[in-house]
């Protein structure tokens, strides 16, 4: 049996858990966010595709980490902070770790979906993964990588 992205649940910022199957047959773009960052403004531009492609069935998923050092918020300011400066107003959950023995679940599985650069590890904040509407993964962009830039690539997912 495939795992997909409805296997999972996170943590929200108020400590319950979310069942990650509330997304199916959504496209979805996870990323982990730091405040901190210098690539931070990457959040309007998340922002921004989800108030472009949010109707069409797109949601953004942030996933706050500190294991970059760039996280100092305690997870009950972080969504308050995303909202405030960034105009952020998709889902963002409690911090995670991203690489390690102890990275969530949801990272394990994503990284072992689609290797980076330097093969699976998450290398810096703002790593974004595209998974498609049956739940599997289809893409990985890094760091650099404006999410603008995903564009073309969240349109074939939402056309198929």
């Amino acid at each position: 049996m495939t795992t997909t992205l409805s296997d999972f649940s996170a943590p929200a910022t108020d400590g319950t858990d979310v069942d990650l199957a509330a997304y199916d047959g959504r496209v979805v773009l996870v990323v982990n966010t730091a405040s901190q960052c210098g690539y931070a403004g990457q959040l309007q531009s998340l922002q921004a595709l989800q108030e472009e492609y949010g109707d069409r069935g797109l949601t953004v998923l942030g996933f706050p980490s500190d294991q970059f050092k760039q996280e100092p918020l305690a997870d009950e300011e972080v969504g308050a902070v995303c909202e405030r400066t960034f105009g952020v107003s998709f889902p963002v959950f409690a911090k995670v770790r991203v690489n390690g023995r102890d990275a969530h679940p949801l990272y394990r599985w994503l990284r072992s979906q689609r290797k980076g650069v330097l093969g699976g590890r998450i290398n810096w904040n703002f790593t974004k993964f595209l998974v498609g509407r049956d739940g599997t993964v289809i893409g990985r962009y890094g760091t650099t990588t404006d999410p603008r830039a995903l564009a073309d690539d969240i349109e074939r997912a939402l056309a198929g």
